[in-house]
């Protein structure tokens, strides 16, 4: 819920604005931060139905921490965490700024949780990687929110309702991950045939877009309990639970829609979600 004082609090960071969307974006491959497919083509055409945000505020599948942190540096690195890949892709520099303010402000809305101001981490490849696509002159301040892996669903869901009022101050918040994401089946073989997927990727996509679509986020927030396709789909739950930030800042007046909506590799989807 917003509230005027959470308002109140970042009057002096943003002025106000109409209310932001919010984003998940399934982030794949971090080779996407320098191919032309599909997938990036979706991420630029979203970017033209956008309002310019003040800043960003990234949830990513690869800041995964015991407690909560938020960057909090004028300047993020770009960070290559990855291995294996071409020079090229190494080479890739995302120059946006932080944004400390935002960073003081996160931590104040979420109080009493105990957010940590970090100095050290940057911006991983579940950010940038996609972020460069939306706005390619990094000329929008990012910050990322980190996931606490020793918590549940349901905590980080109404962890991301606390937002809320972000989205009246220009921040757009994003998520990136991959709904179904299991790394240890991938079909390399079949890596770039047309929305290819194992029965069970099949069936698990149904699952979580059916609920999506329905606006049912109980089970979705639940996720341990749903069918053996979405076990197989959700193995680990770190490329998973950045969705669950978006839904949770989902208000009643909000639509939702799907894009880039495809099964990739047996094992993958690129599904990625738009509230507004």
């Amino acid at each position: 819920m917003t509230t005027l004082n959470d308002l109140h609090s970042i009057s002096s960071t943003f002025s106000n604005t109409d209310k932001m969307p919010v984003l998940f974006l399934g982030h794949g491959s971090p080779m996407n931060a320098i191919e032309e497919n599909q997938f990036v083509a979706g991420f630029r055409d979203l970017a033209k139905t956008l309002p310019q945000p003040n800043a960003i505020l990234c949830v990513s599948a690869h800041w995964f921490t015991k407690g909560t942190k938020v960057t909090a540096m004028e300047m993020p690195r770009t960070i290559h965490d990855f291995g294996g890949f071409p020079q090229a892709l190494f080479d890739v520099q995302y120059p946006a700024k932080g944004s400390p303010e935002l960073a003081i402000e996160t931590k104040q809305i979420l109080d009493p949780v105990m957010v940590e101001l970090d100095e050290h981490w940057g911006l991983d490849h579940g950010a940038w990687s996609v972020i460069k696509h939306l706005y390619p002159n990094a000329d929008v301040p990012v910050i990322q929110l980190s996931i606490d892996y020793t918590k549940s669903g349901q905590y980080h869901f109404e962890l991301a309702q606390k937002l809320q009022a972000l989205r009246y101050k220009g921040v757009l918040i994003i998520g990136s991950g991959n709904i179904v994401h299991n790394l240890r089946m991938v079909d390399f073989r079949n890596f770039d045939k047309d929305n290819y997927g194992y029965d069970w990727a099949i069936e698990a996509r149904q699952t979580v877009n059916n609920y999506l679509l329905d606006g049912n986020f109980q089970p979705l927030i639940d996720f341990e309990k749903l069918n053996k396709a979405v076990q197989l789909a959700v193995p680990t739950p770190e490329h998973y639970l950045p969705l669950l930030y978006t839904l949770g800042l989902k208000d009643k007046t909000d639509e939702i829609e799907l894009f880039n909506d495809k099964l990739l590799a047996g094992s993958l989807s690129m599904t990625s979600v738009k509230i507004m």
